[in-house]
């Protein structure tokens, strides 16, 4: 049964209405006789079906919910301001890279080089959209390890190991090599002639 947490961060638990009448119906139980008692049990009997039937309809729903977030949802990709420039940025505000080694439509990064800048990657079931500014095609290539990649017209796009918040962009330039994914392709053409 999920638990729901109170403004003080303790854990609440939440019952269902029948589970709340379950006591009363037992403490009747005890306290009649013959028929009484027969008729009682029968209700105690039904409020605990009842009890059992909420309870396992409550797990379901959160399975489901659990499920459902597990299948993938909506990744935006958008636009904003860094030090370095207009960049596009993922679904967390953070700057996005391009890698000038890559080619189009496939990541040369992998392993370590994967670790300091990690790919974004969606599940199949994520639907891509783009945000104000974002001019170009999203789509999606399969990585070595099977994963899925966001590409902006055909590049690989990666965050930067080093950023730690929306806005940074400390991946500029690194060893000549890393840009941020500009929403037009500009500053990463100019400095490189790589045109994406």
């Amino acid at each position: 049964m999920p638990a729901l947490l109170t403004a003080r961060g303790r854990a609440a638990w939440r019952l269902p209405a029948a589970a709340i009448a379950l006591p009363v119906l037992l403490m009747t139980a005890c306290n009649g006789s013959g028929a009484s008692q027969s008729a009682t049990a029968s209700q105690t009997a039904s409020a605990s079906a009842a009890v059992s039937e909420s309870m396992a309809a409550s797990e379901s729903a959160s399975a489901s919910a659990s499920e459902s977030e597990a299948a993938g949802g909506g990744v935006e990709i958008t636009v904003a301001e860094t030090a370095a420039g207009t960049t596009l940025v993922g679904p967390d505000g953070m700057t996005l890279y391009i890698f000038t080694n890559d080619t189009e439509g496939v990541s040369n990064c992998s392993g370590d080089c994967a670790t300091n800048w990690p790919p974004l990657v969606v599940t199949d079931d994520d639907e891509l959209a783009a945000g104000d500014g974002v001019t170009g095609e999203l789509d999606t290539i399969e990585r070595d390890d099977g994963s899925l990649q966001v590409t902006y017209d055909g590049a690989p796009l990666y965050y930067f190991a080093g950023d730690s918040a929306a806005g940074d962009s400390n991946g500029e330039g690194v060893g000549g090599v890393w840009f941020i994914a500009s929403p037009d392709g500009a500053a990463a053409a100019a400095t490189n002639a790589y045109d994406y």
